[in-house]
């Protein structure tokens, strides 16, 4: 009897299991050359998580921005500790705004170096895929140190693609609430004092690209902070990014300008969805 159940267990479970093998290989071949020529055209939004998440706290954004008619493609690409880099997800006959939601499996590294090599394999392992040669770049929290750093250590290798509009929610850039102390800001975003990390920050002052728009969001719950970052350290970027083609803020009140509730709030996803795609 015991052999008859598991015979029929198998019978209903291999069929799903290959069908689940042949989508991940379906989304794995390489693109046509026709396919990849469209995929070429577009440019490419990738989202960077934070500390300890993971994509599933990029997918409200994306799918916020699917809804609204922004995009009809979003990838998953997910980086292992050695960089191999996999990539999963449908692709659009007709790509419109493709996104890229990028997971590293190493999600709790406080080494922004290696945080920002990851972020490099991510882009570096989609353009070989897709083709593309021209990027957006969301971060929340983490995410923001992943692509300064990435910018910081790899914009300038041949055939880096050319990053147009960068997005940065929830960033702390000069310090985290409860491990630094709130220092001061000036009208140029500098502050008064700076963390370790914002002093080696300040290279980007030399040797980020030009021609980046730059859209920085920060929440504030009520005591000058989104309850894990200093408003002042996520404003401090202005400072940083001197050579950016524009540069504006917005700070997002109440509930929903809460750290963790930043990436699923309405009034981000639209404020978003505007200065990325309209």
């Amino acid at each position: 009897m015991k052999t008859k159940t598991r015979s029929q267990f198998l019978t209903k479970i291999i069929p799903v299991l290959l069908t689940a093998g042949l989508f991940l290989t379906a989304c794995q071949k390489p693109l046509t050359k026709a396919e990849k020529k469209e995929q070429a055209k577009e440019t490419v939004t990738f989202f960077f998580h934070g500390y300890g998440s993971s994509i599933n706290a990029e997918k409200h954004m994306a799918n916020a921005a699917k809804q609204a008619g922004k995009t009809n493609e979003v990838l998953e690409a997910t980086v292992n500790e050695n960089g191999s880099v996999k990539i999963k997800g449908k692709f659009a006959k007709k790509p419109k705004n493709p996104v890229v939601l990028v997971g590293f499996a190493d999600n709790r590294n406080p080494d922004y170096h290696k945080d920002g090599w990851y972020a490099y394999k991510a882009v570096k392992a989609a353009q070989k895929k897709l083709g593309f040669s021209k990027m957006n770049l969301v971060g929340h929290s983490m995410g923001n140190m992943a692509i300064s750093y990435m910018i910081m250590d790899y914009s300038a290798k041949k055939n880096f693609p050319t990053n147009k509009k960068q997005v940065d929610i929830a960033g702390h850039f000069n310090g985290i609430v409860g491990m630094d102390k709130n220092s001061p800001i000036d009208a140029s975003g500098k502050p008064k004092k700076m963390n370790s990390t914002y002093q080696e920050l300040t290279k980007l002052r030399q040797v980020y690209p030009k021609g980046i728009d730059v859209f920085n969001i920060y929440g504030d719950t009520g005591k000058k902070s989104d309850g894990s970052v200093y408003n002042n350290s996520s404003r401090s970027l202005k400072y940083l990014l001197i050579r950016a083609k524009s540069y504006k803020e917005v700070k997002i009140t109440g509930k929903g300008g809460q750290h963790s509730r930043l990436h699923e709030n309405s009034q981000v996803d639209q404020a978003l969805q505007k200065f990325l795609w309209e």
